[in-house]
């Protein structure tokens, strides 16, 4: 048997999700003459900011994915491989068919692994009786149906420890489907539950008394430090990991008629397994430049990064142009100016047709972009949402066109 013929290419780019195709696009966009390689291994791409819609039932599915081959820059190698092995001391990467590809400049972003094995029963449970995810395109439409065929009980929604991607969504969900049920007349029959392993509702605590009068409002039951880590679903029972107030770990369980699970997450394992990562497993950058820390000519960015903000498209919408900015001027022999503030965003969608947009940057300080209150749900935000956001991810970002607008922090916070 032959050994893998090895290649080489100026630039390689891990992951062709959001981070990957931006950056891809940016760098070809300012330097056409790049050699740039995308190792990706799907051939579909998804706009997953729009699960959570598709699940409350005013999305559709098709809406949200394009073909792999339609997404990536047409002047990029695309590799359709899994990468098995990093080994940036002699920059090069060891795909899943034994074949090494060397590069100049490494960029890491293959995102995030859902970790649907963690909680005992839920892989077999997804999808029938009425175990549901909008983590999975698979399953979101399931989410609908569930929702649908809902006619009171117990629903109860998950949400794992951090760190996870959109960390909003969770509990968007449950919003949406209170609303539904209120629009139903069968608010006053059901039980809704929101059972997190966080220690908050909200990671910026000027939004928590917010979201705190949201889920009062649809009397949806918050309950903390509660971890998922069972699910029996021919008994339909969920069971809890949590801590009383002697530190004290004891077992919880929750019956359910609909339940909605947001799986545990973590770094895929070849990351968390190579030089390149951290103690909890993320590529190791610098949190302004998105340099890697102990190998310069490596960059990092999206949800496999460590970079210390929120895992969603907006962070990867300011992130991309730094990474970009910066990874050139190392080209060059630069320094490199480029810095990245931490920003990030999360349209909280609190009831059909009202969004709580929650913007950010490092150490939680609000940073509206527009002058809107942040903390008022917003007709206006969920038209940005459902309208605006999808054809601008499609046709500006995922093209490496970089329009922005300031954000600036907040003067003063509501409480």
């Amino acid at each position: 048997m032959s050994n893998p013929t090895p290649s080489h290419h100026q630039i390689v780019i891990v992951g062709g999700g959001t981070a990957g195709t931006t950056v891809a696009a940016s760098l070809l966009r300012r330097r056409p003459n790049l050699d740039v390689a995308i190792i990706e291994p799907s051939d579909t791409h998804y706009y997953q900011p729009a699960f959570t819609l598709v699940g409350g039932g005013t999305y559709a599915m098709e809406r949200t994915v394009r073909p792999q081959r339609e997404t990536l820059p047409d002047a990029a190698t695309w590799i359709r491989q899994r990468v098995a092995t990093f080994e940036p001391d002699q920059d090069q990467v060891t795909l899943e068919d034994g074949c090494t590809i060397g590069y100049q400049v490494l960029v890491v972003a293959p995102g995030i692994h859902l970790d649907w094995d963690r909680v005992e029963g839920l892989r077999e449970a997804l999808g029938r009786n009425g175990v549901c995810s909008n983590y999975h395109p698979e399953l979101a439409p399931y989410t609908w149906k569930c929702l649908r065929g809902f006619r009171g009980g117990n629903a109860v929604f998950t949400q794992p420890p951090p760190p996870l991607k959109c960390a909003g969504a969770p509990q968007k969900i449950a919003y949406l489907a209170a609303d539904h049920q209120r629009r139903q007349g069968r608010l006053s029959q059901s039980n809704l539950g929101f059972y997190s392993g966080a220690g908050a509702l909200f990671s910026v605590p000027d939004f928590v008394p917010h979201l705190e009068r949201v889920a009062q409002r649809y009397s949806i039951d918050v309950k903390l430090g509660h971890d998922l880590v069972s699910v029996d679903s021919e008994a339909r029972v969920a069971r809890f990991k949590t801590t009383d107030g002697q530190g004290e770990t004891r077992i919880v369980e929750q019956p359910f008629e609909m339940l909605h699970v947001t799986p545990h997450q973590r770094a895929p394992d070849f990351l968390r397994d190579s030089p390149l990562a951290n103690a909890d497993g993320w590529a190791d950058v610098d949190a302004a430049t998105t340099q890697h820390q102990r190998y310069p000519n490596v960059f990092s960015l999206g949800d496999a990064s460590s970079l210390p903000t929120s895992k969603t498209a907006a962070a990867v919408r300011k992130q991309a142009p730094v990474s970009v900015q910066n990874l050139l001027a190392w080209l060059d022999n630069k320094p490199m100016a480029g810095r990245y503030d931490g920003y990030t965003s999360c349209p909280l969608v609190t009831a059909y047709g009202r969004v709580m947009l929650a913007e950010f940057v490092y150490n939680g300080v609000v940073t509206p972009t527009l002058p809107l209150d942040p903390f008022k749900e917003s007709r206006f935000y969920w038209f940005v949402k459902k309208r605006l956001l999808p054809p601008f991810y499609w046709k500006q970002m995922l093209r490496g066109r970089e329009p922005d607008i300031r954000h600036r922090p907040l003067k003063s916070t509501n409480g």
